[in-house]
């Protein structure tokens, strides 16, 4: 069995940030890791002089006194960076010493605050269509009842919010299908200029709609990646929707490409297409957070155009799969240029 002597050797041949605390609730050992964590020079001293935390000391205090094995939560913080652990506390029976072990658990933090995040946004962005759907039906069924005009007036607001929750749930299981499909990477080899073409093609009587002018120059030479064609139809589709949604009626939309040998973003070989409005563009201060889940630049804007606030986080999700980038450059009052970049398929360029 160890003894006092070996612990120092045990402690520091553990992974983990871990110390021990005597009977006399010192602390007696700790591995380089928990020096780090707490600091230095703590040894010999009381373990609340370097545990301080209300929630851990009365862990301790609890497990000195009735030996039964604990967990308790510690928070770190460093430069700006907040860490969470999950101390693990157990009591060696025969020696009287209490081991605390510190796991790492922030990464399961914030996928936890991510969830709820998450479903918290959802809820947000359905109820506004359902309240004003039963608010309409209601009016329809008391006051309005023999109101034609109201009647048709109501019915056309209720379309149209039951076509937002419906691309808002079309976005969500499409989100959770690339979600699902990121870390599989494409095998079957794929023409850019032709996903662009039949993207053009679509998208087309929208332009038409919005007095918009679509300009493309990607000549007809084939660019062969690694890809799914459908997904990288959604990702053009998203962007040249955008541009011409929210580049502003009786302006253009540029679509172009380029390849390089090089290409600073990927180190290598790759295809780059620039999606390019003349809209107001975008603060600066928003474009960090663009491709995160139900983040608008113009919250009103988004929601009048149809918008989701899931598309741009949809076409990073799909991106990531294809080891490719995306690039957003833009300034207020310049419009806004948003970059796709594919690895070429080497073997078929």
């Amino acid at each position: 069995m160890p003894d006092a002597l070996l612990l120092p050797d045990l402690i520091g041949a553990l992974p983990l940030p871990t110390l021990a605390i005597d009977r006399n609730e010192r602390i007696v050992a700790m591995n380089p890791a928990a020096q780090d964590l707490l600091g230095a020079g703590l040894q010999g001293r009381n373990f609340v002089t370097g545990l301080r935390q209300p929630a851990l000391v009365e862990a301790v205090e609890q497990c000195l006194s009735d030996r039964k094995p604990r967990m308790a939560p510690y928070l770190a913080g460093d430069a700006g960076r907040s860490t969470t652990y999950d101390v693990s506390l157990r009591h060696m029976e025969n020696h009287g010493f209490l081991i605390l072990s510190f796991q790492d658990v922030t990464q399961l933090a914030q996928a936890g605050q991510m969830r709820r995040d998450f479903v918290a946004n959802v809820s947000h962005e359905l109820r506004t269509p359902l309240t004003a759907l039963m608010g309409f039906i209601e009016t329809l069924s008391g006051p309005a009842r023999d109101d034609p005009k109201a009647r048709d007036r109501f019915l056309g607001i209720m379309a149209d919010e039951a076509g937002r929750m419906n691309r808002l749930v079309g976005d969500l299981l499409s989100l959770s299908r690339v979600e699902a499909d990121e870390r599989v990477r494409p095998t079957v080899q794929t023409d850019v200029t032709e996903v662009l073409r039949t993207t053009l093609r679509n998208l087309t009587p929208l332009a038409s709609d919005n007095e918009v002018t679509l300009k493309s120059d990607y000549g007809e030479a084939p660019m062969l990646i690694l890809g799914d064609r459908d997904q990288l139809l959604q990702v053009f589709t998203n962007l040249v929707e955008n541009a011409i949604k929210y580049g502003g009626s009786g302006q253009q939309v540029s679509i172009t490409t380029e390849t390089n040998l090089r290409d600073p973003a990927l180190r290598g070989p790759a295809v780059r297409v620039m999606v390019q409005d003349q809209g107001p563009g975008i603060d600066a201060l928003h474009l960090p957070r663009l491709t995160e889940r139900f983040y608008r630049a113009d919250n009103h804007r988004s929601r009048a155009l149809g918008g989701t606030g899931l598309g741009l986080a949809i076409v990073k999700h799909i991106l990531n799969r294809h080891r490719g980038r995306l690039r957003i450059a833009s300034k207020l009052g310049q419009g806004s240029t948003f970059s796709v970049i594919l690895p070429l398929d080497s073997e078929g360029n």
